[in-house]
Formats: structure tokens, C-alpha cells, sequence
């Protein structure tokens, strides 16, 4: 007996416009199409996600108690160098580190996550490079 894995499709590309949007639901959403989950051909073993164009980045938004509370933390390894960035900051400063690091962890902790990282494109801005691909916009809502 012999059991066969489909080979999956060839990705698609998804526009997801951030403008407006608050940092979970978006991170969901958009973790969701880079797993695949929302293909027929999906399996648990493979990359079959699709690439996943967000836009707007800079214009998330955040109630203030999120901007308050939430702090990022970075570490280099040697005593005393813990660093602290709060989101208010990190909002400002660096917009797609804020949502490429709210969808790494929704992604799961195995060999795939970086795969599927791969196929993330985030712009600050509503101008990207990957018109030429015809990406499909995505409804959050």
C-alpha cells in the first residue's frame, strides 16, 4: 500500500493592505495564507502558502493601552546588554519589524517557519515592486 502526497499548487500572490488594521487580526490573517491553510492542497510537511504583499505597514492601528504596555526585548548574549523598545517607539521607527515579528510568532517553531517567512514582503508605504506579479488583494473584513 502506497500513500501519495499531492504536489502543491504554484503560489499565488496576496495584496494586504495594513491601513487601519489592528496588529493581531492582520498577523492571523496573513499567517494563515503563508501556511497554506486556506488551499485544498494543504499538508501539514510542506510550504504550500502563497507570497503575501503588505502595504501600509505604518498606518496599523493600536489602542493606547497596547502602545503603553508592549515592549519588545532583544539580547546579545553577554550580562547587562538587555535591550528594551517599547511599541510606541517600534511603531515609529521600524513599522514591518512590528508586523513581520507578530507573524513570526504565530508561525509554527519548526523548519517551515523560515520558509514561509521567506514568502512575507512588507512595505511601509502603499508602493511595492511586485506589481509586475498581479497580486490579488485580500479582505480582512
Amino acid at each position: 500500500m502506497k500513500t501519495s502526497t499531492p504536489k502543491p499548487q504554484a503560489p499565488k500572490w496576496i495584496l494586504v493592505d495594513a491601513q487601519g488594521q489592528s496588529l493581531g487580526y492582520l498577523a492571523v490573517k496573513v499567517a494563515t495564507v503563508l501556511r497554506g491553510k486556506h488551499r485544498p492542497d494543504y499538508s501539514l510537511h510542506q510550504i504550500s502558502g502563497d507570497h503575501v504583499v503588505v502595504i501600509n505597514a505604518g498606518k496599523l492601528e493600536f489602542s493606547q493601552a497596547k502602545l503603553r504596555r508592549k515592549t519588545y526585548y532583544k539580547h546579545s548574549g553577554y550580562l547587562g546588554h538587555l535591550k528594551a523598545r517599547p511599541l510606541a517607539r517600534m511603531a515609529v521607527e521600524r513599522p514591518m519589524e512590528v508586523i513581520k515579528k507578530a507573524i513570526y510568532g504565530m508561525l509554527p517553531a519548526n523548519k517551515l517557519r523560515v520558509q514561509a517567512l521567506k514568502r512575507l514582503h512588507i512595505y511601509a508605504g502603499d508602493e511595492h515592486e511586485h506589481a509586475a506579479q498581479k497580486p490579488v488583494p485580500l479582505s480582512l473584513r
